[in-house]
């Protein structure tokens, strides 16, 4: 009988045990005692795949090859792609409003170089997911969230204080706050790479909880 595979829910897992199931069955045809032919492996109908339907809908079986074929294409954007790119262009853009105050009220010039840098990475990070929601129809899902209750976002207090701020007394606050900040948005990547659907978005948030992570990390030191 063909041999079944069950197909995980994420893309990426389903396609690693889809090339999985066909390497077993590749060495096992390999390893086989006696004179098989080529023809006779090639006729080898090979590993079936479940395919779990929709809600509603009947599991599909078919064969590793189309159902690959299936999972890398399907990445149609869903209500949770669409909410981390809005919300996240606005956390970035706070993140940029911090920065922006490093160059004349920093004290330290490693804070300084820091401030740079997380301009640099998500300024065009911004661009990004302005292009990703223009390529797929515009703003969707909750457009009206309420910004102030996102992960990590300095309240306008916070804010106040930091451009009061100045030298060793900036350093000290621009760090808390980017440290929470950072780690806000460390947060919403992974919960959007639990439940969004789009490749897009998950390489946009795997950039965001690599980089991001080590800069939370590189912060502490400095704190």
């Amino acid at each position: 009988m063909p041999q079944e595979v069950a197909v995980p829910g994420r893309r990426t897992s389903a396609v690693a045990a889809l090339v999985a199931a066909a390497a077993l069955v590749l060495a096992g045809c390999d390893s086989g005692t006696g004179g098989g032919s080529d023809a006779g492996r090639e006729a080898s109908p090979g590993p079936s795949v479940i395919a779990p339907g929709k809600p509603g809908e009947t599991a599909a079986t078919m064969s590793a090859k189309d159902a690959a074929r299936q999972r890398s294409e399907d990445d149609s954007p869903n209500t949770a792609d669409f909410t981390y790119a809005q919300m996240m262009i606005v956390h970035h853009g706070q993140a940029l409003r911090m920065a922006e105050l490093a160059p004349e009220r920093a004290g330290s010039s490693k804070v300084k170089r820091l401030a740079s840098r997380i301009s640099a990475a998500q300024r065009p990070e911004i661009g990004a997911m302005k292009g990703w929601l223009k390529k797929h129809g515009g703003p969707r899902g909750h457009a009206g969230h309420d910004h102030a209750t996102m992960p990590g976002m300095a309240s306008g207090a916070q804010l106040k204080q930091l451009r009061a701020a100045q030298g060793e007394a900036f350093d000290q606050l621009f760090l808390k706050l980017m440290i929470t900040h950072h780690s806000g948005a460390v947060t919403m990547a992974t919960d959007v790479l639990s439940e969004g659907n789009n490749i897009q978005v998950e390489e946009m948030a795997n950039d965001v909880v690599a980089q991001q992570s080590s800069e939370i990390g590189r912060m502490r030191e400095m704190g």
